[in-house]
């Protein structure tokens, strides 16, 4: 008894009642509800199951009535023996239930009061465990919300749900992104804090299952801080780890961008780690008249206005969109939303904007002028000389800036650092191939006469020249389709002059 309590739990010791009874045994709580219950014998169907439970419900109730220290009567060919459990008065502590057949096994009433102490000892530290799980569920789910309103931007409402939590947000930060081994999240989310010293945020991502997200204190203070995520990958075998540059606390968006693609290139190396290359963000590089820009393409979906109050409004469907934008069909967790309201809603939105979401075109349009909108406003401010209306830019005018030319050149240099030739081998004609058919691999692989597993082998080794992700989002993607189209816009002009 005592053994299958320290081994088995509650559970356990139900079952071994169960068979020493030939019978139901089960526990239930004050209104007769079950809480566990077990037949254990050859002969027992879900039948008698059903009715034994129903015997000791109402059973329950009654003992419940008379404020009895036992219960029993008899129903047919059965005997119901209810026992209340030990236990503090503010607990409710449940009630032992047996149905057994009659004549009862000789010492059966002795044997549930010997079997009530350790059973009411398991079920209180179950209950215990219960709560404790309940508790880490809601910080959990505390921190996902903080991470997503640090996300969208918006920060005075993250600081004020972070307010009840530890510890405060730092700023600035560096983020890191954790991939686990199978089933081991949780235990390196105890590591990371105790390497952290209680000092960084540890979000579990919502999307990826395996994923932690670590917003890192990061500036000329935080040294020590900044090294966490090579002490993750150090401290545990078969963890790899993503690291962010130092970012505002309002750039956190960005800064996971960087750590997952960070990640992608640390997936192939000993060490486990990598650190994101300094690179110059699209959004910052375009200057007023992208801002004008991004502000005409987005307008139909911000000012928009549901019909229906339980229609999405536009904050919602913005929040969808850019939720979808870089995590795909993922976004339905990040969101928790069923997919075809993801669906329904990325169907509006295209609507509205007069745009094929199908298309990377339209998807890295988008993706650029959500990225535009939410940087700060002093770098999106428009000079006095060009306050006056002028008419709206187009994405290829934003992309003839001579900045922004040079932005496109940097993305794509490493595809040429080695010199070949272009082929279908070419690094470029292999990426260029990919985005034109979509991003999907079947067509790429169809135009490049490749097997899908070929283009996928590519690809990946695209992943570390580049150091960004390109099969998992959030992907390079966007970026890449709007460099090669930088560059197609001046090698058109050029062709023109």
């Amino acid at each position: 008894m005592h053994r299958l309590a320290r081994s088995g739990g509650s559970r356990e010791l139900l079952r071994w009642v169960s068979g020493r009874a030939e019978g139901w045994a089960g526990l239930l709580d004050g209104d007769g509800t079950v809480l566990h219950g077990v037949v254990r014998g050859p002969d027992s169907t879900v039948t008698d199951a059903a009715e034994a439970a129903a015997l000791a419900t109402e059973g329950a109730r009654e003992l419940a009535a008379l404020g009895a220290r036992s219960f029993s009567f008899d129903r047919g060919s059965r005997t119901v023996l209810l026992f209340p459990l030990d236990g503090p008065p503010d607990a409710s502590p449940p009630v032992l239930a047996v149905v057994a057949p009659r004549p009862l096994p000789d010492g059966l009433v002795g044997l549930l009061s010997d079997v009530a102490m350790p059973l009411a000892t398991c079920w209180a530290a179950e209950s215990v465990e219960r709560k404790r799980r309940r508790v880490d569920l809601a910080e959990s789910r505390n921190r996902e919300a903080v991470l997503h309103l640090l996300m969208t931007g918006q920060l005075s409402i993250a600081h004020q749900v972070a307010g009840a939590l530890r510890p405060a947000l730092p700023d600035p930060v560096q983020v890191c992104v954790v991939e686990c081994p199978t089933g081991r999240r949780d235990e390196v989310a105890r590591n990371c804090a105790e390497l952290s010293g209680g000092r960084s945020w540890i979000v579990r991502c919502p999307v990826y299952a395996r994923h932690l997200i670590l917003v890192v204190p990061a500036g000329p203070d935080a040294a020590a801080e900044r090294q966490l995520g090579r002490r993750v990958a150090d401290a545990v075998d078969e963890c790899v780890v993503g690291a962010s540059e130092d970012v505002p606390l309002s750039d956190t968006a960005t800064g996971y961008r960087q750590a997952f693609h960070a990640l992608a290139v640390a997936r192939r190396l000993p060490a486990r780690h990598a650190r994101f290359g300094s690179a110059p963000e699209a959004a910052l590089v375009v200057g007023a008249a992208g801002a004008r820009w991004a502000d005409a393409l987005l307008n139909p979906l911000l000012t928009h206005v549901p019909r229906r109050s339980h229609d999405p409004g536009s904050q919602e469907l913005s929040a969808t969109l850019a939720s979808w934008l870089a995590f795909a069909t993922h976004a339905t967790q990040h969101l928790k939303i069923h997919r075809n309201t993801l669906t329904a809603r990325l169907r509006l939105i295209g609507e509205l904007l007069g745009l094929d979401l199908g298309r990377v075109a339209d998807q890295a349009a988008l993706d650029l002028a959500l990225r535009v909108r939410a940087t700060p406003s002093v770098l999106r401010a428009v000079p006095p000389d060009e306050a006056a209306p002028r008419p709206p830019h187009r994405l290829d005018d934003i992309l003839r800036e001579p900045a922004v030319q040079e932005w496109a050149a940097q993305q794509l240099r490493p595809l040429t650092a080695s010199g070949a030739a272009p082929s279908t081998a070419d690094p470029r004609t292999t990426l260029r191939t990919w985005l034109d058919c979509e991003a999907r691999l079947g067509p790429t692989a169809a135009a490049l006469g490749l097997s899908v597993p070929g283009v996928r082998k590519r690809l990946t080794r695209l992943e570390s020249t580049l150091q960004r992700s390109l099969l998992q989002a959030p992907s390079a993607r966007y970026d890449l389709w709007l460099a090669f189209r930088a560059l197609d816009v001046a090698g058109a002009d050029g062709a023109v002059r």
